[in-house]
């Protein structure tokens, strides 16, 4: 009696394949914590607190292991943006600011891509983030979703519909960059693949994560987006791009056109953005107040800034008058409360007030090395170009949104880990990002 042919192919062990998937599941649970409801003020999150075992285990695993961890140019990408976060520590308002301050810039921009650079072996394992990253996206996108439809959203315009996701209005930026990463790394996966079944998920998934996206009314994420997956597209392929775009056209058409989704609120927020030299709403006024001020502390302290954490310090002795004393949150299951603007909600320049052009050629210089190594090595990728198109994503829509948010909040970690993934692409050695590293991938 002959053997079927799907019998002599072996199954492979669940538990075989979270032995061989067990370097990276550590930044598996920090993205799934992401998905837990975010407390009010409530200080450092779960996701927060868990990096602090991901950087001990990159550091044991990476002891333990035989391969040599990190390239030259890694090190000295990034180890830069330690000088300007140190120095700018030494000149903050109080110690505990200087200590806090450097702990999460460190967390940020070092200590987390590093360990998610050390703990990448292959591309398998970068699409396994890749699609954690997906599926937290796609979580709170529903959850989004539903807080729109339901009337239980953050407030807007004095209606509770805004898609803040777990994230609160106090983090009203939260589910916009989470689901906007998403969409970027899906965009990635679906375009960099030759698999037909990878690519077909992936292209849904992405799609529909531009209703919630929508439904979040931000500005920036949405420019951000645009441009990143517009980049991605463009480096797949021109005729791929323009397919891609009269799709998404027609898709937005239906939803906002045909079923109305949202389309009075939505039409507003996309006017509003052609409009904030003209008449702008007192967000943008407080924007651009934000903005004038760290340009002033700038100009007093032009190398160091005025230290970590310094701008809520100065803010007031160089904003002008036109600055309201602080934006109204609500919904979402939390009371009515002003929250007070602590930031320039651009964090070039705030980088640029508290640590100065010391820290802003060594911070954002760090990213813009980052974006260069990942294109450079995007022309080396071959034909499975999956991780290294979403690389290039996301770190394309970090440095857009960056011109209209900075970090803070529990979303903040998710940053970390997409400059991990990014890092771990552009930074790595050729036996990890090379197709050599293909084989058993697929």
């Amino acid at each position: 009696m002959s053997t079927p042919a799907a019998a002599s192919v072996p199954l492979v062990p669940p538990l075989s394949a979270l032995r061989r998937a067990a370097p990276v599941l550590p930044v598996v649970v920090v993205i799934a914590l992401l998905g837990l409801p975010a407390a009010a003020d409530s200080g450092a999150s779960p996701a927060d607190l868990a990096c602090g075992p991901v950087v001990l285990w990159a550091a044991v695993a990476t002891v333990r292991g035989t391969r040599r961890p990190l390239t030259r140019t890694a090190v000295v990408v990034l180890g830069l943006p330690v000088v300007g976060i140190a120095v700018a520590a030494t000149g903050a308002v109080t110690p505990g600011d200087g200590i806090t301050g450097l702990a999460r810039y460190l967390q940020v921009f070092v200590l987390v891509p590093l360990a998610v650079v050390l703990l990448v072996r292959d591309r398998r394992d970068a699409r396994l983030l890749l699609w954690s990253l997906a599926g937290l996206a796609l979580w709170q996108g529903a959850v989004g979703v539903h807080q729109f439809l339901t009337g239980t959203g953050a407030s807007y315009q004095g209606a509770d519909i805004r898609a803040v996701g777990t994230f609160g209005p106090s983090d009203v930026m939260g589910m916009a960059s989470v689901v906007a990463s998403g969409a970027v790394a899906l965009t990635g996966l679906a375009l960099g693949t030759r698999a037909r079944r990878q690519r077909l998920v992936a292209a849904g998934c992405a799609l529909a994560l531009l209703v919630p996206l929508a439904l979040s009314f931000s500005r920036g994420a949405w420019i951000a987006t645009a441009v990143a997956i517009g980049a991605q597209l463009l480096l797949a392929g021109v005729r791929r791009a323009a397919k891609v775009f009269a799709v998404t056209v027609a898709v937005s058409v239906v939803l906002v056109g045909g079923l109305g989704v949202g389309a009075a609120s939505l039409q507003e927020r996309l006017a509003s953005i052609t409009q904030v030299t003209d008449a702008p709403d007192q967000s943008v006024l407080d924007r651009y107040t934000m903005w004038a001020a760290a340009t002033d502390m700038w100009h007093e302290h032009p190398v160091t800034g005025v230290g970590l954490k310094a701008f809520p310090a100065y803010r007031d002795a160089h904003a002008s008058l036109a600055l309201s004393s602080g934006s109204d949150i609500e919904g979402a299951g939390q009371a009515f409360r002003r929250q007070p603007l602590l930031s320039p909600h651009n964090m070039y320049l705030l980088v640029l007030s508290e640590q100065g052009l010391l820290g802003l050629l060594t911070v954002a210089g760090s990213w813009l090395a980052l974006l260069v190594c990942a294109l450079h090595r995007l022309r080396r990728a071959g034909r499975a170009r999956d991780c290294a198109l979403a690389a290039c994503g996301l770190v394309l829509w970090h440095l857009v949104d960056f011109l209209y948010a900075d970090i803070g909040g529990p979303s903040t970690t998710l940053t970390a880990v997409c400059f991990g993934l990014v890092a771990w692409w552009s930074l790595a050695g050729e036996e990890t990002t090379g197709a050599a590293a293909e084989s058993g991938a697929r």
